[in-house]
């Protein structure tokens, strides 16, 4: 039986690329993206032409994203497990972010996410077969001071996530959404994170904050090579989680913001319950 065939998303460099060499080693066909294809290549080093496919891709553009998934499709035969992974930080408070900067982070985090989904549903329907893995953030479930519009990206890749694997289960698709916390990748370089060029003075704590963010550098806990190594887990599992939160600074984030939830509903559950007509 032939291995899955991969395509994924912003694997220049970061989870990505360490993703998508791991594949290759392991054998599996791999469809990958980047603004560069060239880039690309050099990023993965030697590889067999026959097993990997690099594609130069504008994500935000839908005849783009179009081709690469019937390139991928014409190429290995079929698409198996795509992984939405490119996208990028950005921080600031709502007030100090441009127009342009918030459309820019929901067009990559979001937007392209979804087209590449509506393009590639339409082979996975057909084969009956498929699974979808969208690359959310521990943001995305617990945010952190300074990041509110990468938080609302991420939150939303979450409820896309979260409701697609309930509508497309018939189909014998996956559906899972992970929420990688710290890795070591360049993601808290000046290349993956963008601030807002607009700066007011009164957000002191939100300067503090990414200030404690951009220290961790180098340091992160997480070990993207162990990371790709649980996505290829996930893509062979039978039943796949729908939500993953990956290291366990992502875990201890999310159960802390569990007993968060559990809390606040509990102390406001009287209030909630009086707008009931039969309250």
């Amino acid at each position: 039986m032939d291995k899955k065939v991969w395509y994924v998303t912003g694997a220049s460099k970061g989870l990505g690329l360490a993703l998508v060499k791991q594949l290759l080693k392991s054998g599996y066909r791999v469809a990958a993206t980047s603004r560069s294809a060239e880039a690309l290549q050099t990023a993965v080093g030697a590889t067999d032409h026959d097993a990997f496919l690099p594609l130069e891709v504008n994500l935000t553009d839908v005849d783009s994203v179009s081709a690469s998934i019937k390139q991928t499709v014409d190429q290995f035969g079929s698409i198996d497990v795509v992984v939405n992974n490119a996208g990028f930080g950005i921080g600031g408070s709502v007030e100090e972010l441009s127009e342009q900067e918030v459309a820019e982070s929901f067009n990559i985090n979001v937007f392209a996410t979804i087209q590449v989904i509506k393009q590639a549903l339409p082979y996975m329907r057909k084969q009956r077969s498929g699974h979808i893995i969208n690359i959310s953030s521990i943001a995305g479930f617990a945010a952190a001071t300074g990041w509110s519009i990468y938080a609302a990206t991420k939150f939303a890749v979450m409820g896309l996530s979260e409701v697609l694997a309930e509508d497309v289960r018939e189909l014998g698709i996956n559906v899972t959404v992970v929420a990688p916390g710290a890795f070591r990748t360049e993601f808290l370089s000046q290349q993956s994170l963008v601030m807002s060029e607009n700066k007011i003075d009164d957000y002191q704590t939100i300067r503090a904050s990414h200030e404690r963010y951009l220290a961790m550098d180098g340091k992160q806990a997480g070990d993207p090579d162990k990371a790709a190594g649980v996505f290829i887990q996930l893509a062979e599992m039978p039943e796949p989680p729908v939500r993953f939160f990956m290291g366990t600074d992502a875990y201890n984030r999310a159960v802390q913001k569990t007993k968060i939830l559990t809390d606040d509903l509990e102390q406001w559950k009287t209030l909630s319950a009086f707008t009931d007509f039969n309250a």
